[in-house]
């Protein structure tokens, strides 16, 4: 599978810094902008992300599929808030608007505050096995011929058939974390496996990981997705003096009680994945080529927040170290998302195409 580019929509053109992973409203001609700007910009992939405050993920997915001619929407989706076999027949009807180009990203939820804003009062673990039974329910729904029944330890129904399947039969299916729960779920049942920015020997680490669950199942490797927030400049230096820059800006956001109230979790973040983000901000500010954890310190690792920081041509050398371990799905969104998903069409995507392309011309030669 060739190496692809996922950004992620934002629906409120006055969020930025830290904020801007949040959504404090929803201005429909922003939106349109930004996501034809990851159209026309050469991105392959965007996530639509979810969260209980947000606008709904799926009106959101659905207008960025009607306002785009390639992009595809990855719909970040939870298990808890809509039923199995109703999720199967929206999920279908949104692959066919979007004629084929839908991706649906399972998450679990790291955060029992969070789950509980809407009413889930499962454990982490519990979240997990029921993630697990719900992929298996959409796949059974998108493949049937005609009615099935289920009764498992989260759902139960009976004689269900869908009219609606997705263009392709089924729809690719992703599955993120750094728990051992994750792991196992996203081993076993992942068609894509995501991960946050970690320096590259915990990043291959975990790829090892997830792939010996796969293996043991007896399935393909799922594709892993690895995720970044660049701050790019014409050189090194200027890229860091930006940086600094963005970093008291996420800090005077993350004092801002208002601002992210809908958005904040207490005390040590209870997920794997941001805790290990933190254990590593400790070890060190910077890792490997370019990797800039302060970013995670100041948001308390709140999702996807480590920074590769350097000119268009360190980023994508850096991204390629990535490449180079397994990663080929590139996940590059910044604290000043229009703009920066602006500047890395121009500036990154490029310069990691062209390599890849050598390489593979090299290889064939």
């Amino acid at each position: 599978m060739p190496v692809e580019f996922i950004s992620a929509v934002h629906t409120d053109a006055g969020a930025s810094g830290a904020a801007a992973a949040s959504r404090t409203g929803f201005d429909r001609d922003h939106l349109r902008k930004y996501a034809r700007a990851l159209d026309d910009g050469g991105f392959d992939h965007t996530l639509v992300a979810y969260h209980s405050a947000s606008p709904d993920a799926f009106q959101v997915a659905q207008f960025v599929a009607t306002h785009t001619e390639r992009i595809r929407p990855i719909l970040a989706h939870r298990p808890g808030v809509v039923f199995p076999t109703h999720a199967a027949r929206a999920l279908a009807t949104l692959d066919r608007i979007s004629d084929g180009r839908l991706a649906v990203h399972i998450i679990s939820g790291g955060s029992d505050e969070e789950q509980r804003r809407e009413g889930d009062y499962l454990g982490k673990a519990e979240r997990y096995e029921r993630s697990d039974e719900y992929i298996r329910i959409l796949r059974q729904v998108w493949q049937a011929e005609g009615p099935v029944s289920h009764e498992g330890k989260y759902f139960r129904f009976e004689g269900y058939y869908s009219d609606v399947k997705p263009v392709r039969g089924l729809i690719p299916i992703s599955v993120g974390g750094s728990s051992q729960d994750a792991y196992r779920v996203g081993g076993q049942q992942g068609d894509i496996f995501g991960l946050w920015g970690e320096p590259l020997k915990e990043t291959a680490e975990q790829i090892a990981a997830v792939n010996a669950v796969a293996e043991a199942a007896g399935r393909p490797h799922p594709r892993i997705w690895v995720s970044f927030r660049p701050i790019i400049a014409p050189t090194d230096e200027l890229a860091w003096e930006k940086a600094h820059r963005t970093l008291g800006v996420i800090e005077d956001q993350a004092r801002n009680t208002e601002l992210l109230r809908h958005y904040r979790t207490t005390g040590r973040p209870a997920n794997v994945g941001s805790q290990r983000l933190l254990d590593i901000a400790e070890r060190g500010e910077v890792h490997d080529r370019c990797l800039w954890t302060a970013p995670a310190v100041a948001t308390n690792a709140a999702g996807a927040s480590t920074a590769l920081v350097g000119s268009p041509e360190t980023v994508a050398k850096a991204l390629l170290d990535y490449v180079d371990i397994g990663c080929d799905l590139l996940s590059i969104r910044g604290y000043d998302p229009l703009n920066d998903a602006i500047d890395y069409a121009r500036y990154v995507l490029p310069l990691v195409r062209q390599e890849l392309a050598h390489r593979a011309m090299t290889h064939a030669a």
